[in-house]
Parts: C-alpha cells; structure tokens; sequence
C-alpha cells in the first residue's frame, strides 16, 4: 500500500510539474528536463509512469473531463450556470486544469486526441441544457445545440481575455457578465428572476466538494472490483 501511495504521489508530482512547463512554454517548447528539475524526481521514475511526453499531454487533458462537474441545483440551467463558475475558480488555481485548457486552444505537434476537452464540455453542457429543456426551463424551439455552441464558445474566449489582461483575476466577473446576456435569450418566462449569475456561496462550494469527493470514491470502488 505504501508503494501504491509512492507511485500516486510521484505521478501527480510530475503531472503538476508538466502542467507548469506547458502553462508557461506550450508543448512544443517544454521539455523533460524541465518536467523533471520542477518534480524532483529522476527520469526513471518518469519513464515509469509516462514513456514519453505525449502521453504527460494525454493524461493532463484527463484533467479538463474531471472538472466539468455538475452541482446539484434546484434548476437545471442553475447548475450550468455554476459549473462554468466552478470551471473558472479552478482555472484560477489549479496548473493542470490551465495546462489542459492550453493544449486544447494551442496549435502544435501534440496529436489532436480522439475526444477533446471541447467534446469533453459538449456533452456536460448539452446533456444539462437538454434536460432543462424537458423541465419546461429554456424557451421553446431553443436549440440545445447553437446553445452549447454559443456557451461553449464565449466562456472560452472570455478565459482568453481574462488572462491576457489579469491573468484570470476577474474570470468570474466575466462569467457573471456573459449569463446576463445570454440568458434573456434563453431562459422560460418567470424563471430568470430566480437564477443567481454571481458565484455560488463558500457553503454551497463546501457542499459541491464534499459531493464531488464520495462520488470519486465511489467511482474509485466500483473500478477497483472490476479490475482483473
């Protein structure tokens, strides 16, 4: 169990490495002797966990998946709003998460996975977009696609903006400022006036956390007993 515990803390030591160089450098730039001068590890213990750093890109992007959490709210569209809150609060913190957002938008030698983190984002905002609309939420013939689309596509190039100017310091203000203007556009009569588009309290972050956790528990469980 102690070398289990080892090998966890040494690979997430290299991906928290990597994701700084890439954050800093882009992939194409970064290199492994940099990765492993960060992690303070040796470059066998690298090469035990990625072979090459392709394969450090491929498991940072796992990152973008893991973030996309949804919290549970009384509405739908409510819980969009504040998983893209969520989203922005980690962008700000976390160098993996900022690492694989960078490999998503940068145009470089790393080979375009099969599903990207844009693919990743679809199907999060689509599937609670689509389940507000069978909860009578979203204006009818609105389609959950363009919606997507459009959530998808301005949240990213507000993060954009967000950090040339203030390196992602006003990211939720920005957040804020984008469901004010997309929501008259989207949301059924009567509901828009009992949807908060400012960041959820520190208590419901608490709550989101503690549930994302047993979740990932039991996640970890359930892939435990299916295991050869």
């Amino acid at each position: 169990m102690a070398k289990q515990e080892r090998g966890t803390r040494s690979r997430q030591a290299i991906l928290e490495a990597a994701a700084e160089v890439f954050d800093l450098r882009g992939y194409d730039a970064a290199s492994t002797n940099e990765i492993l001068a960060r992690s303070g590890l040796t470059r066998g213990a690298l090469y035990h966990h990625f072979p090459s750093k392709e394969s450090i890109a491929m498991a940072l992007l796992d990152a973008h998946g893991g973030a996309l959490f949804a919290p549970e709210r009384t509405t739908r569209l409510q819980s969009v709003i504040d998983l893209t809150f969520a989203f922005a609060v980690q962008l700000q913190c976390d160098p993996v998460l900022r690492a694989s957002v960078r490999l998503a938008v940068e145009k470089t030698s790393f080979p375009r996975p099969v599903e990207t983190p844009y693919e990743q984002s679809t199907v999060a905002i689509g599937e609670l977009l689509a389940e507000a609309q069978q909860h009578g939420e979203i204006l009818p013939g609105l389609d959950v696609g363009d919606a997507t689309t459009v959530i998808i596509g301005a949240f990213t190039g507000l993060q954009v903006m967000s950090q040339v100017y203030t390196n992602r310091e006003d990211l939720p203000q920005r957040v804020s400022a984008m469901w004010r203007f997309l929501l008259p556009g989207m949301v059924a009569p009567g509901l828009i006036g009992n949807l908060r588009v400012t960041p959820p309290s520190d208590e419901l972050v608490a709550a989101d956390v503690a549930r994302a956790e047993v979740l990932a528990e039991q996640a970890a469980a359930e892939a435990a007993t299916q295991a050869p």
